[in-house]
């Protein structure tokens, strides 16, 4: 197995597990307390959190809420397409608009979700920007009306 940054994974003890845990719970919790609840010193889960962050197994990010920061729009957009997915993939990667790219084996061949201004925004987005890109056959948008769970706390196996 590799990961996403094209190295292999570390292998996850207990205590790893552990410690991202800890960090899904409160990612802004500090060393000292994280060590305290999986009986490491400071130190030592300093070093093992920035080998789970070097690794690409974990990021710790600021999750917003897109209405707050004044984005109205949010969608999921349903691409079929012909031709290599990469390249594809890749210019809608390089949108600022797009939060995350999938390639799948399902009904669409790319999925992929954007937060916009305003409907005219994402209307700019889709007519002239996506249907734009080379191997883009068509697009099925779904607007999101309300967004009921959103997690990232799946837990570590």
């Amino acid at each position: 197995m590799v990961t996403r940054n094209g190295t292999s994974p570390p292998t996850l003890d207990d205590v790893s597990k552990k410690i991202i845990e800890q960090l899904q719970h409160d990612g802004r919790m500090s060393y000292a307390a994280i060590g305290k609840a999986v009986g490491l010193s400071e130190a030592a889960v300093r070093q093992r959190v920035q080998r789970l962050l070097d690794h690409g197994v974990m990021q710790i990010v600021a999750v917003t809420d897109p209405l707050q920061l004044g984005f109205a729009r949010q969608a999921m957009i349903g691409i079929h397409a012909e031709g290599d997915l990469e390249p594809i993939a890749a210019d809608l990667a390089a949108m600022p608009e797009v939060d995350y790219v999938i390639m799948t084996a399902g009904s669409f061949d790319l999925l992929v979700e954007v937060v916009c201004e305003s409907d005219d925004h994402l209307l700019e987005l889709l007519s002239k920007r996506i249907r734009g890109i080379g191997g883009v056959r068509s697009t099925e948008s779904f607007v999101y009306l309300k967004l009921h769970k959103q997690t990232y706390s799946w837990g570590v196996r």
